[in-house]
């Protein structure tokens, strides 16, 4: 999942990113930063406090300079230094932070992750290894897209009005054209002839195409849109 994230980030807006997996936010956030600018780091839990111990207290979250400084001044440079000192003491010194400090060198972090955007489309986007060329191959692939695309608001319970065609072509040029209609957007025999109404109406000039892209939005208000979305996470970092 993370290495498809990082190739759809490089794919659409041409950057890279990191990624970091574990099993707390903590150290996911320590394995996103262990490999930048362009890497894919997981930190196993059979490996975790190994890691931890090696790592410099100025690479923990919420340890700044400041902190990082009266640390040293008491003899505490990296995690296993840390993980010696006792919760009494590091409340003692850095008071409620103390707490986390510790249970941080000790591989502890029960903060939850929480979904907190909204969710406003559903889309499906498919970038091809050959460029499509001629009406004949790009409805054949519009039609899978919108068969992908219809699986995707069905898991997601998402129902929406609008319906948007993406096109990215060879020269990365790019263009979208969308359509709204008054009852929700979630079937094949709705769907597919929308598509190809938008598809018609684009001026291809006989490019070829590198990217074709299907989403729904324009939410109705039952739909799983008022509720939070577990696509897209935020770490509090």
């Amino acid at each position: 999942i993370a290495r498809k994230i990082k190739e759809e980030i490089r794919g659409e807006l041409g950057l890279i990113a990191s990624a970091g997996i574990s099993y707390n936010k903590f150290l996911a956030k320590i394995a996103s930063d262990y490999r930048k600018p362009d890497g894919l780091y997981t930190i196993h839990p059979d490996k975790a406090q190994e890691f931890i111990d090696a790592l410099p207290v100025e690479m923990f979250w919420g340890i700044g300079k400041v902190t990082a400084r009266k640390m040293h001044s008491l003899g505490i440079h990296n995690g296993a230094e840390l993980r010696k000192c006792s919760l009494e003491m590091l409340k003692r010194n850095f008071g409620k932070n103390g707490t986390l400090y510790y249970d941080f060198a000790h591989g502890i972090d029960l903060r939850a992750v929480e979904a907190e955007r909204i969710r406003k489309s559903v889309g499906c986007e498919c970038t091809f290894e050959k460029d499509l060329a001629g009406h004949t191959a790009v409805i054949i692939e519009l039609y899978h897209v919108t068969l992908e695309l219809i699986e995707r608001l069905k898991r997601s319970d998402f129902k929406g009005r609008t319906l948007t065609l993406k096109i990215k072509f060879n020269d990365f040029s790019q263009r979208t054209k969308s359509i709204t209609v008054e009852k929700p957007l979630f079937t094949k025999e709705v769907l597919l002839p929308l598509a190809k109404k938008l598809l018609r109406e684009m001026d291809l000039e006989q490019k070829r195409i590198r990217l074709l892209g299907l989403s729904v939005s324009h939410a109705e208000e039952s739909s799983s849109a008022s509720t939070p979305s577990p696509i897209q996470l935020s770490f509090d970092f």
